[in-house]
């Protein structure tokens, strides 16, 4: 199951520079401001000046200040710097479909398809499972982010029903066919040996990995609101994902970048999406040919960067680790972050965290920022999604 990382306490004492430019009353010239505020306070600022129309033109640390801008500016628009974001127009995810179906009173799904996600050369089983949702009453409705619950067949060591497990939807909201009837997860199997040295395999995903095309499965859900995509279509994303942790990245992916998702949801993705992806081998890239045609349909909004531990090897000689391609871009990703559009997003085991935490405090400090302070005004701000397991 997921848990989503607890909201940190805390306030930033970094101070930052803004400058914005208003409409004076009548036709008199625009009036050029400069602020400086604590990260604290960047938000309320950003939401005062989008409420009284004025138009931010740049922010930067103190330390690294514009030069000083006259009091009255021309008519002629000022460029607008890549830090500037207005504030939402609405309120987001409004609407969310939660527990449609609970555990005592699941949906029954079909299985339409099961096939294999590893290449060649990759290790473990993984697989693409897809559920038919038609004749639900009501519609098991779910939007990009969410999860859902699966109840296995069968009974634990105590003669009870197996208790529900959680999975990542990896289908946008109108499913792998474009239809609005069905859900897909990515499932691998859980493999493990135990004290006594005999191997193991989890029940539910070994349930899900074998199912047959035909067989029906007990489903609730959706639930989460943790991984939903701002409604924004010019936002950044940053995605950060191991393994199935692709699963959430894959929807959202599809809904910025697939031709047929686009024209369905009369949404345009307009802003910047870089997806890190962890894998041992590249036999486990999952969706791995998707996510290269749509970084070559749209180069200059899509960036795929891979970490490949058992094949490539980071700055010191070591396994390269998803924490080690943060490192490597610690410039780009924070030059990204200081913009109040950008959302990252985070998927995967649970061990990733501790790694990604690492190095974002070194890209944070070489910039004069302490991490420790900058992700909780993050989270807060509704712009650091984290789902582990």
């Amino acid at each position: 199951m997921r848990v989503s990382v607890a909201t940190a306490g805390g306030t930033s004492s970094s101070l930052f520079t803004v400058v914005a430019s208003g409409i004076q009353a009548g036709s008199g010239p625009s009036v050029i401001r400069t602020y400086r505020v604590a990260m604290s306070g960047l938000n309320d600022l950003y939401k005062r000046l989008a409420a009284s129309g004025a138009r931010i033109l740049s922010v930067s640390p103190a330390g690294e200040e514009s030069p000083a801008a006259p009091v009255a500016a021309s008519s002629a628009p000022a460029p607008q710097a890549v830090t500037s974001a207005p504030a939402p127009k609405k309120k987001s995810h409004a609407n969310v479909p939660v527990n449609t179906y609970k555990p005592k009173t699941p949906f029954l799904g079909t299985v339409t398809e099961n096939y294999s996600l590893v290449a060649d050369g990759g290790i473990g089983r993984v697989q693409h499972i897809t559920f038919d949702l038609s004749g639900g009453d009501p519609q098991l409705e779910y939007i990009e982010g969410q999860s859902i619950g699966i109840v296995p067949e069968g009974e634990d060591a105590n003669g009870k029903p197996h208790k529900l497990r959680l999975y990542s939807i990896a289908s946008t909201r109108h499913g792998d066919n474009y239809q609005d009837n069905t859900v897909s997860l990515c499932v691998r199997q859980l493999e493990y040996k135990n004290e006594a040295g005999e191997q193991i395999y989890g029940v539910c995903s070994t349930y899900l990995c074998d199912i047959e095309p035909g067989s029906k499965v007990k489903i609730t859900g959706p639930v989460g609101k943790e991984m939903l995509l701002p409604d924004d279509e010019d936002a950044n994303i940053i995605m950060l994902a191991t393994g199935t942790g692709i699963a959430p990245m894959r929807t959202y992916i599809r809904r910025m970048f697939e031709p047929r998702e686009r024209e369905a949801n009369g949404w345009n993705f307009r802003g910047k999406a870089w997806l890190f992806m962890g894998a041992p081998k590249t036999g486990n890239l999952l969706y791995d040919e998707d996510l290269l045609h749509y970084e070559k349909e749209f180069p200059d909004n899509f960036r795929y960067t891979k970490a490949i531990s058992r094949e490539q090897q980071n700055a010191k000689g070591g396994r390269m680790y998803i924490q080690d391609r943060v490192l490597e871009h610690a410039e780009e990703i924070f030059a990204m972050i200081e913009n109040p559009k950008t959302h990252v997003y985070m998927c995967g085991l649970r061990g990733m965290e501790p790694g990604i935490d690492e190095a974002m405090t070194a890209a944070a400090a070489a910039k004069g920022l302490d991490w420790s302070e900058l992700r909780p005004q993050l989270k807060k701000a509704d712009r650091w999604h984290v789902e582990t397991y």
